[in-house]
């Protein structure tokens, strides 16, 4: 909302960004003198009439003229002040955990990008749209949404803002999970009589998932069954067994019989 010039508050409790209406009451190759309802002027240099070169001061402003305009820096003497409409947010003002509005403008497979009111957009990655699984960011949010974020991480270096859905969700109640044990223990268990319990305790599927487990197992061993397939094998072993000793016994007598006929061949010789 702005401020009119005989309502605003005195120089000294003005801030960064407040937005002024006032009127234009000199141009210079410089700038312009702005009339705000201060003892001191206010001041806007050539630089801060808009984002783009300015060759001619007084080609875009007139003595008379009405402006809004926005507080740089309050001094003793002057206010500085500028046409460009400030950032709702500075680089300083980003911090981490720093929840706040912003308006989805553009999506991509890798996730959405929110218009926060700082230089730029912020990211929020796919991995930070929900607490569960998503496929694609526009299983969650389309562009124009207006949505709640929270701030990661910012490099500004680099101009980039890490942003998060997830961390303004409240988080999936912690659920207890019983896991079954393998197929061919929890067979084994059943046929020897004893119950077998498994169970693990969990977080669910969130960040930092810890899981424990423990099974309640016969405190003294037991004998255990041979399976179908355990008895097949055995078997199918036994037959072998038998079947090379029967061989062998075969091929044993095989060899006594040609001994006893060689000999009895040799005793038929006559000898000369």
């Amino acid at each position: 909302m702005n401020t009119p010039a005989d309502t605003v508050a005195p120089a000294t409790e003005l801030k960064p960004k407040t937005k002024l209406t006032g009127k234009v009451v000199k141009t210079t190759l410089a700038g312009a003198v702005v009339d705000i309802g201060q003892s001191v002027p206010g001041i806007i240099h050539i630089s801060q009439i808009q984002t783009d070169p300015v060759k001619k001061v007084d080609e875009l402003l007139q003595v008379g003229q009405s402006i809004d305009v926005w507080v740089r820096r309050a001094k003793a003497d002057r206010i500085e002040l500028t046409m460009i409409e400030p950032l709702g947010l500075d680089w300083k003002d980003l911090k981490p955990e720093l929840t706040i509005k912003g308006k989805v403008v553009r999506l991509e497979t890798y996730g959405a990008f929110v218009e926060i009111g700082a230089e730029r957009p912020g990211l929020v990655h796919i991995s930070e749209m929900a607490h569960g699984y998503v496929k694609t960011p526009q299983e969650v949010v389309k562009e124009g949404d207006e949505i709640d974020v929270m701030v990661l991480d910012v490099d500004r270096k680099k101009k980039q803002i890490r942003l998060s859905i997830k961390a303004t969700l409240p988080k999936p109640e912690e659920k207890e999970e019983v896991i079954e044990m393998p197929r061919p223990e929890r067979k084994r268990a059943e046929r020897s009589g004893k119950k077998v319990e498994g169970k693990s305790e969990g977080k669910g599927r969130g960040r930092g998932k810890e899981r424990t487990e423990r099974f309640e197992m016969p405190a003294e061993p037991v004998e255990i069954e041979p399976t179908a397939f355990e008895l097949a094998w055995k078997a199918a072993l036994d037959r072998q067994k038998a079947e090379k000793a029967e061989k062998a016994k075969k091929i044993k007598a095989s060899k006594q019989q040609d001994d006893i006929l060689d000999r009895t061949l040799k005793n038929r010789l006559p000898i000369g």
